[in-house]
């Protein structure tokens, strides 16, 4: 009988879409309240070779999502700047890590990934708009990571802005209540 529990929590890890947990995210999908065993069942699970740990108290599946580990390192968070304007086409030069917009500026280096988060103000941090939710993973829109970047780096380079959408441009603006910010990117998209 005490089989059958530890068999349940890789089948309800395994059965969930999420590739990255918590150690609360696994308390609650099993319904186990007692942390101090759920851990000590982790970590069995980890020495097996079932469950990864990154990081104290976040476990992975063997396949997971490097962008929603990149949200659940460092909560609030959200993966924007070089990442996601590389893959919009605004930035050419190739860059492998994972960038994020988070309350610390700091960078992790997991299996030989590079997760690199940058501070921004807390009021412009929880402002949603130009943030996309898709399950554990959010991430910047293009226009919102333009203005991450341009916020934090006020001399950064952009090889092509034509993807970008300078009527959400304008629209994102006032969650980051910086005059300088808005003369840059006044005087960038009219150059553009």
């Amino acid at each position: 009988m005490s089989s059958s529990p530890k068999r349940d929590i890789i089948l309800s890890i395994y059965s969930d879409k999420r590739s990255v947990f918590t150690l609360v995210d696994i308390a609650m999908l099993i319904g186990e309240s007692n942390f101090k065993k759920l851990n000590e069942r982790l970590n069995y699970y980890v020495h097996k070779g079932k469950l990864f740990r990154p990081r104290k108290g976040i476990y992975v599946k063997q396949e997971y999502n490097p962008e929603e580990l990149a949200c659940t390192l460092y909560t609030p968070s959200y993966i924007s700047l070089e990442y996601v304007l590389l893959k919009a086409g605004i930035v050419f030069q190739y860059d492998e890590r994972i960038t994020a917009v988070s309350y610390l500026s700091r960078s992790v280096d997991i299996e030989g990934s590079i997760y690199t988060y940058r501070k921004i103000k807390s009021e412009t941090l929880i402002v949603t708009q130009g943030i996309i939710q898709m399950g554990n993973v959010n991430i910047a829109t293009p226009e919102r990571a333009f203005l991450d970047t341009l916020y934090l780096n006020t001399s950064y380079h952009f090889d092509n802005l034509n993807p970008l959408d300078n009527t959400l441009i304008n629209k994102f603006l006032p969650a980051y209540n910086s005059k300088k910010l808005s003369v840059r990117v006044k005087k960038l998209l009219s150059n553009g």
